[in-house]
């Protein structure tokens, strides 16, 4: 008995991170009074997309889900090992005496970095946006594209 009573106690396997993550949310609590921060409620939201990376032989494919956004509000660059996707999510404004029931659809900018392991062909990436998903064709540099090798 007494030893169930010791080895049940949940004291014994407490997660030594429990601590530090409730004096992170009380360091954020006091910044956040003190000057003057962002609601935690606004940190937790986002507008970042979501989006799937996938590779073949010769290209990288990427695709996000971007509903409701234009080719005008996107910028999308390439350098050598990587994609950049920023944007602004822009929600048309309720009337000035709409009461919400419910928000979850969150306006405003995001930015994505999306790095690939290989070398990319930056002249040769494109891009395309169709019923809210946008899809960038990204063939690897011919550096980075394995070779054949024939035995003699």
């Amino acid at each position: 008995m007494l030893i169930r009573r010791i080895f049940n106690n949940p004291a014994l396997y407490r997660n030594p991170f429990n601590e530090l993550e409730q004096m992170r949310r009380r360091m954020d609590m006091l910044a956040g009074n003190l000057f003057g921060g962002v609601p935690q409620q606004a940190v937790a939201s986002g507008v970042y997309p979501a989006l799937n990376v996938t590779e073949n032989k010769d290209t990288y494919y990427i695709r996000a889900e971007l509903p409701g956004l234009k080719q005008e509000d996107l910028d999308i660059q390439a350098t050598g090992k990587s994609i950049s996707i920023s944007g602004q999510k822009k929600i048309a404004p309720e009337d000035d005496n709409a009461k919400y029931h419910r928000r979850e659809r969150e306006a405003g900018k995001f930015s994505r970095i999306i790095d690939v392991a290989d070398n990319i062909d930056t002249e040769k990436v494109e891009a395309r946006l169709a019923d809210g998903i946008l899809t960038i064709t990204i063939p690897k540099a011919e550096t980075a594209k394995p070779r054949q090798i024939t035995i003699q």
